[in-house]
């Protein structure tokens, strides 16, 4: 009974010297690069009212989040299980006038559940948005933040998964599912199963072009060659798709000259955050760990419930993983 009393729950952990020290020295490292470059840190609140925490685009958060009755007003609050939704109310809320919004952020996150299998629930993440840009140069800069962010932490043998759901986006949107039909569209593509596929393209009489697309979206993954066959595989699909190819040939470019030391993985039909985003997505990861290191992309029309809808660009990590993989001291690297 005695052990049981001060064991921690699960998905939640203690940092004791020196790798407090060594935490600490990273949480420095990287909130003076951020400034660097022109991040302001905001500091968001661990707790808010639900309603608030859970709106726009907090509301794909609902189920991580741990949600209780405030004593002093009866109201119902919720812990914060992301920091990128608090963000994004700060933005559109204090910068309302703001052609462009650069914030970071460094806090922990308590979520109901662990993401993936085996992670962690009390995340300290870390992350900046770039709120205002349209352009490519947006998702270019928050991308090279990240590879500096894996630099300072020490972190190597960085790969990197690239995909946009603008391409699913645009297919979609031309047959008119019901929400369940597109939900078990959306399931078959992230399994990659062709026959599933089929069937269901039969059943709701897909037309054959569009149902050909979609096959192909699952099949066109590898190296940056997979754009240019991409091109020729989904002609015709609509300019959509072809901005979106555009989009992510300049990436793969602006990486092959910046950082051509970290592999790129391209996969038309990854959809990580697909209710979410709506552009270009990544995640980095290193050889041997199921686990992203950090994730991001684009997510445009933020800020909506507030008033002020704005094009988003971000990502974020969790820090406690970044000096858990690091083989040097936060900022050797630099």
């Amino acid at each position: 009974m005695t052990r049981q009393r001060w064991m921690l729950p699960d998905g939640v952990e203690e940092w004791l010297p020196p790798d407090s020290w060594r935490l600490e020295q990273l949480r420095r490292v990287l909130l003076d690069q951020y400034r660097e470059q022109g991040f302001d840190l905001v500091a968001t609140p661990i707790v808010e009212h639900l309603d608030t925490l859970l709106t726009g685009a907090g509301s794909a958060q609902e189920a991580l989040t741990f949600k209780f009755v405030d004593p002093d007003s009866g109201r119902l609050l919720g812990l914060r299980a992301d920091m990128t939704p608090q963000a994004a109310r700060i933005a559109a809320r204090q910068y309302p006038d703001a052609e462009r919004v650069r914030l970071c952020y460094l806090g922990t996150v308590l979520r109901t559940r662990a993401t993936n299998l085996g992670g962690p629930r009390a995340v300290r993440q870390v992350g900046c948005e770039l709120f205002g840009e349209t352009s490519v140069a947006g998702d270019l800069e928050i991308l090279q933040t990240l590879v500096r962010t894996l630099e300072l932490s020490g972190v190597e043998d960085v790969h990197l998964d690239l995909g946009h759901v603008g391409i699913y986006r645009a297919l979609v949107a031309r047959l008119g599912l019901s929400a369940e039909d597109e939900a078990q569209l959306f399931d078959i593509l992230q399994r990659k199963s062709h026959p599933d596929l089929r069937d269901l393209g039969e059943a709701r009489q897909i037309d054959a072009e569009t149902r050909r697309w979609l096959q192909l979206l699952m099949d066109l993954n590898g190296d940056a060659s997979v754009i240019d066959r991409a091109r020729d595989a989904l002609g015709g699909a609509g300019a959509a798709v072809s901005e979106a190819l555009d989009t992510l040939a300049a990436i793969t470019a602006d990486l092959a000259e910046k950082a051509p030391q970290i592999p790129v993985h391209v996969d038309l039909a990854e959809l990580r955050g697909y209710r979410y985003h709506t552009g270009v997505v990544y995640a980095a990861y290193v050889p041997g760990q199921g686990r992203e290191l950090a994730r991001g992309g684009r997510y445009d029309g933020v800020g909506s419930a507030y008033g002020c809808a704005r094009p988003a660009t971000g990502f974020s990590a969790d820090i406690n993983e970044l000096l858990r993989l690091g083989r040097s001291q936060p900022g050797e690297q630099a």
